[in-house]
């Protein structure tokens, strides 16, 4: 599934998701020949209103630092899985001018140092983002979608240790989407109780589960990791 969010207002994630601290990021791309566009659009670097994010770049993010990703079985319970770290990897596809929606496409997603806490269970195998690459859209007002498509729907697997042995749990969403907010404040994407129904696996997985995870900073890897904003 950015300092990502509308300036004066705020965002998120993911991503995708999909959806929608800073992630180690590759060397700044050499500098073309023609000066990068000066304008208001909705994803600008390194500040807000600055240098328009081009077509092609990547944008990349990992947890705030001290937060967890969770997956737990209630809004308010804490009753689940939570990872220590995550990243996201997004390919801007499209940045109009502001006000106006950014596309992206989610190529990447991970989540690793993962602990449960689910009666029966003793660790934590994986959790993988599957069906990827994902649609991705960033609005001016701060709201980051992330997509799936019938023949690829947003889907994550959760494999856990239990007494009895490894099992599965498959997760998808009943609207096929995620939904976070951006923020220029705090240079963040931010999803909040993301709700995930069981499509496979035993009783031992929850019916439902409630994904929240906030990354920050949100940073452009083709430009020197340089903080990406909303406009």
């Amino acid at each position: 599934m950015l300092r990502y969010g509308r300036i004066g207002v705020g965002l998120t994630a993911l991503a995708l998701l999909t959806g929608l601290a800073a992630a180690p990021g590759s060397a700044a791309a050499p500098r073309s020949a023609t000066p990068a566009p000066f304008a208001n659009n909705v994803l600008t670097y390194p500040t807000p209103g600055g240098t328009a994010v081009a077509v092609n770049d990547v944008i990349r993010a990992s947890l705030r630092t001290g937060t967890n990703a969770t997956f737990y079985s209630s809004a308010s319970g804490t009753t689940g899985v939570k990872c220590a770290a995550s990243t996201f990897s997004a390919k801007v596809l499209s940045n109009p001018a502001a006000p106006g929606t950014a596309t992206e496409s989610l190529t990447a997603q991970s989540f690793t140092n993962c602990t449960t806490n689910v009666i029966g269970t003793t660790g934590v195998q994986s959790v993988t983002v599957q069906n990827l690459p994902y649609a991705t859209s960033v609005t001016s007002a701060g709201v980051v979608k992330i997509s799936g498509t019938a023949t690829a729907p947003i889907q994550s697997t959760v494999v856990l240790n239990s007494l009895l042995g490894a099992i599965t749990c498959v997760y998808r969403t009943s609207t096929n989407s995620l939904t976070g907010t951006a923020t220029n404040a705090n240079n963040s994407i931010t999803f909040t109780n993301q709700t995930l129904t069981k499509f496979s696996g035993p009783s031992l997985c929850f019916g439902t589960a409630y994904f929240s995870a906030a990354y920050s900073p949100v940073q452009d890897s083709s430009k020197g990791n340089a903080p990406v904003y909303v406009n």
